[in-house]
């Protein structure tokens, strides 16, 4: 459920966009934006990023999501576009066996830079190319389980699972997140308990919280 983008929310999450040039990852980000589609969508040129308010249980969450060229000479900037972010959808285009074989690389990139409970969905992208379709989506299916990734087929033409995608991976990462601030206020009461000190309870605080989400 979208929110509307001055209302103030509880978390600033970021995530990224991963794969070979030229597997829809702008068209993606821009269906699940803006809810466009461009057939003469040119390729990225450094980073770009977007942003989209979500409701997820009783939080508000803006999710801050970036676009990067998938093309080796921008690969310069990957440990900064890494930095902070706490999930990753990795494209490949279903049409294209050389993207999908080119998975493996993406998954070594995003352990090498990301963070270790990065939330992963591998998306195979352009679902709507059934006659031009080179992977199997069984195979997508299998990576995704050998890497321990999620996995979903989409078409950012069709709008086709889209919003899904995204909406699983910002889903997973607040369950991550509430995890976390559980464990870390369970922490500070026993911490307190154990030097009978009187319990103080904490504020929902984490690395992602924003005291405001109204600007960029």
């Amino acid at each position: 459920m979208a929110e509307s983008f001055d209302e103030e929310c509880d978390y600033l999450f970021k995530a990224v966009l991963i794969g070979d040039s030229g597997v829809g990852k702008s068209n993606l980000l821009s269906r699940f934006a803006k809810d466009e589609f461009r057939l003469d969508s040119k390729p990225t040129i450094g980073v770009e990023f977007a942003y989209r308010n979500i409701k997820v249980a009783d939080k508000l969450i803006k999710a801050q999501i970036w676009d990067t060229a998938g093309q080796e000479r921008f690969r310069a900037i990957t440990s900064s576009y890494y930095r902070g972010a706490l999930g990753a959808l990795l494209v490949y285009d279903i049409t294209r066996r050389a993207t999908f074989e080119n998975v493996k690389k993406w998954v070594r990139e995003l352990r090498q830079f990301g963070s270790a409970d990065m939330v992963v969905i591998l998306v195979g992208n352009k679902s709507d190319l059934i006659h031009s379709r080179e992977v199997n989506e069984e195979e997508g299916k299998n990576l995704a389980e050998a890497e321990g990734l999620c996995f979903m087929e989409t078409s950012a033409l069709e709008n086709k699972n889209v919003q899904e995608s995204f909406l699983q991976m910002i889903t997973k990462i607040h369950e991550i997140t509430s995890q976390k601030s559980l464990e870390a206020k369970t922490f500070e009461t026993s911490t307190t308990l154990g030097r009978g000190k009187e319990i103080i309870s904490i504020d929902e605080v984490t690395a992602t919280k924003q005291p405001s989400c109204c600007s960029s």
